[in-house]
């Protein structure tokens, strides 16, 4: 059996390569909106603003959702855990930006779709946020002494 400065290690070392991990999803997702507006800024220029902007927004969100799909597939189950924790912190930021989204009514004559998607967000976080303590409490009861 491992001793426990063993596991600190491995723990350690997976934390490293988790960051590792999340530092090129988010030099690729910088790259991809870079690209996005780039390429909307040369659309734009080309037909004299015609085009929406928010064609172009829309395209780079789904950019954005086949490269964290990508990204996320290609994470091996040992950083599992530790990408669970960054989810909740990322989780915890969407929380504060859905209760702002939700808020918007409240403060000002805001836009019944914001609410709406405001909700989901802060229901679909939450979500994320519990599950990601269950899974990490999980796995702190997996190194506890039986008997």
């Amino acid at each position: 059996m491992a001793t426990h400065a063993e596991l600190l290690e491995q723990a350690r070392l997976a934390a490293a390569a988790a960051k590792a991990q999340a530092d090129k999803a988010q030099a690729a997702l910088d790259s991809l909106v870079a690209a996005g507006d780039a390429a909307g800024a040369a659309v734009s220029s080309a037909t004299g603003g015609a085009v929406d902007p928010f064609i172009f927004r829309f395209a780079v969100f789904v950019l954005a959702i086949f490269v964290g799909y990508y990204v996320v597939w290609s994470v091996t189950p040992a950083l599992h855990t530790p990408l669970m924790s960054v989810t909740n912190a990322i989780s915890s930021v969407i929380v504060v930006g859905a209760l702002l989204a939700t808020g918007v009514q409240v403060v000002d004559s805001g836009s019944g779709w914001a609410v709406l998607f405001g909700l989901l967000a802060l229901i679909f976080a939450c979500v994320n946020i519990f599950g990601g303590f269950l899974v990490t409490q999980r796995m702190l009861a997996m190194y506890k002494k039986k008997g």
